[in-house]
């Protein structure tokens, strides 16, 4: 992981724990390899998640250092998600790392599981908000005193101005973590939560790049995950397995998690519906 506020605290004893790699400034080159020589080792791979909006130079350095120690056994997967649904994701990875899956079925397993993170924020204003489609009109709204949005970036991006609509929510059983920025409010807790019908709200820190993702920093971020690992890696499972022409290693979806190459030939079946819904019966497997 990038930044150490996107680690969120393990859910069970067997939740492993995630390596911090640095941006350029704050370590030197020389250590950085060292330290990922390291966890290549001790680990046998490394699947670095970072995302979207990272600087530059810290995404440079990342492909650099798996250039430099020419090693297939580094993945490097850029996430497209707000700040809490990346600690989200991170965590979930590490969930499955522990679980009879293998290193490229984890990997890939990144695309899949974001498409079940419900990743929004409550916001005082949307004037700088760049990451979700915003209306003129919507832009007007947004200097009314006292006025406040819901956003929604992922799965499907919405915005409703709140008191005359409402965010579309998951189909299925989640928990809902929340970070409070500097807007006072409990409509994310209040009305949003018990509408999407979340089991349980839990509250963490704010990441430290949330105001920055989101245009203000008086704003309440907000993520819908699947809490439950059995529920994770019955979906996983459901996913047919295919094995990468370029590396070699397992994968499910169109692209290898490990290399990036996309699959070749039949397109990636499941061996059951692959949607999960209110009700979704689970199994354990870690």
């Amino acid at each position: 992981m990038t930044s150490a506020d996107l680690v969120l605290a393990p859910t069970d004893q067997q939740t492993p724990t995630a390596a911090l790699l640095p941006a350029p400034d704050a370590q030197p080159l020389e250590l950085a390899l060292n330290d990922m020589n390291v966890l290549l080792e001790q680990h046998g791979h490394v699947i670095a998640v970072y995302p979207a909006n990272i600087a530059t130079a810290h995404e440079r350095r990342l492909h650099m250092i798996r250039s430099m120690l020419e090693s297939d056994r580094i993945a490097l997967l850029k996430v497209d998600l707000p700040p809490l649904g990346v600690a989200v994701l991170v965590r979930q990875l590490r969930q499955l790392s522990v679980c009879d899956f293998s290193v490229g079925v984890v990997a890939s397993a990144a695309r899949l599981l974001s498409h079940y993170i419900h990743a929004g924020a409550l916001l005082s204003t949307v004037t700088r908000l760049d990451r979700v489609p915003v209306s003129l009109k919507t832009h007007a709204k947004s200097w009314v005193p006292g006025a406040q949005f819901g956003v929604l970036a992922n799965p499907n991006p919405q915005l409703v101005k709140i008191g005359t609509g409402e965010l579309s929510g998951p189909e299925f059983g989640t928990h809902l973590l929340v970070a409070k920025g500097q807007l006072q409010s409990d409509w994310v807790t209040e009305t949003m939560a018990p509408a999407w019908q979340v089991q349980a709200v839990h509250e963490v820190a704010l990441p430290a790049d949330s105001p920055g993702w989101w245009g203000t920093a008086k704003m309440i971020e907000f993520a819908a995950f699947l809490p439950d690992i059995s529920v994770v890696y019955q979906l996983v499972s459901s996913v047919r397995r295919e094995i990468c022409a370029w590396c070699g290693n397992e994968l499910i979806g169109d692209r290898c998690g490990l290399c990036s190459a996309p699959l070749r030939g039949q397109q990636n079946q499941t061996n059951g519906s692959g949607v999960l819904t209110r009700g979704t019966p689970t199994r354990h497997g870690s």
